[in-house]
């Protein structure tokens, strides 16, 4: 049995969230996570670790290397085999070009397809780097393994028009018995033996969780009654985040007062964990005097950002009723005697007699 873990796109020397004033230090907690699946490895003599491209963030500093070397030279058991993608491409002048990677570690730096086996494991892992930051070839589509009685892998970046694009049919039928894919950030089973494994660290809002890796398991054995071999693998992702980015809608009633709401998001944090970021969106009713101070969300914790959908409880028959000689009452009578269906005579009610009382304030 051949086990390994898939990781890719972990973008050391980013610096999500930088800017904003917290408290925390990103750029180092990724690195902390990449170290602790490195420990994963080495604790529990894993055979392969797969790196399916960016590894760094963008064209890596002689010394990021040395780091990172560093980091995999304790592994005792583990074979490492990466590639570059298209954030940590292998330009003219990389980096790259003629480190000295430690003993268990092998880049295939080659901008075609090339492989690597494993005799004590008889496992061959192919893939191919980036040597630009675009590629529009499909390099992948007719990629088929060499040796059908080894355990085949695939290391493979990309998946839109600028960043090599897959024909993931092609690649499924291809023969191979697991195909490792980054370039995408969000966990995804494309086919039972094709997965896309996200970053292992969320960067921005816009990555829903979880993160982390793949660890899995791959048998290969010859079937008694054909000339073929038979393989099975088991796929388990297994979340390593410090911290993900959380979407929580709260819905607000017009009884409710501002800190009220406030408090009902504390609530959240408290729940879900202080240390993740959270995009709070107000949804429901509320009481047209209340005002929002939304810097009280914000001083909460990692809040990124507040949103508010929201509406008004205008009582329309009584604002009829007092503004039914003026432009209110008119623009009401005109609304509802309109042919536009309910939800839209209902959005259009409150979002123009808002604007209405808003310039009658004035």
């Amino acid at each position: 049995m051949l086990d390994f873990i898939h990781v890719a796109d972990i973008h050391l020397g980013a610096t999500p969230e930088s800017d904003r004033g917290w408290d925390i230090n990103r750029e180092k907690e990724i690195y902390d996570s990449f170290r602790r699946v490195v420990t994963e490895c080495e604790e529990k003599k894993i055979d392969l670790l797969l790196i399916s491209g960016d590894l760094f963030h963008k064209q890596p500093l002689l010394r990021e290397l040395k780091e990172v070397n560093y980091i995999f030279s304790k592994l005792t058991h583990t074979k490492v085999v990466m590639i570059a993608g298209n954030h940590d491409y292998i330009g003219p002048r990389s980096n790259y070009h003629n480190f000295n990677w430690c003993d268990c570690v092998t880049m295939l730096s080659g901008g075609e397809m090339d492989s690597i086996y494993f005799e004590g494991i008889n496992t061959e892992v192919y893939g191919l780097s980036y040597l630009s930051r675009e590629i529009f070839e499909s390099k992948y589509d007719a990629m088929i393994p060499g040796v059908e009685e080894r355990i085949n892998i695939l290391l493979a970046h990309g998946g839109n028009e600028n960043n090599i694009p897959i024909n993931y049919k092609k690649v499924d039928e291809a023969g191979f018995d697991y195909v490792a894919l980054g370039h995408f950030h969000k966990p995804q089973l494309i086919t039972e033996r094709m997965a896309y494994v996200g970053s292992l660290e969320p960067l921005s809002k816009g990555e829903p969780l979880p993160h982390g890796y793949y660890y899995g398991e791959i048998t290969k054995e010859k079937e008694k009654t054909e000339e073929r071999y038979e393989s099975n693998l088991s796929l388990t992702f297994v979340p390593i985040a410090s911290r993900e980015y959380m979407t929580k809608e709260i819905e607000v009633t017009p009884d409710m007062l501002s800190t009220g709401i406030v408090d009902f998001a504390r609530n959240i944090l408290s729940e879900n964990g202080s240390q993740n970021f959270y995009q709070f969106i107000l949804v429901g009713k509320t009481d047209p005097s209340i005002l929002f101070d939304f810097e009280d969300f914000y001083r909460l914790g990692y809040v990124t950002e507040v949103l508010n959908h929201t509406l008004p409880d205008y009582d329309f028959d009584s604002l009829y009723e007092e503004n039914k000689d003026n432009l209110i009452g008119s623009y009401i009578r005109r609304i509802r005697e309109s042919d536009a269906k309910d939800g839209l005579v209902n959005k259009a009610l409150y979002y123009g007699i808002e604007a209405l009382l808003n310039t009658k304030e004035r």
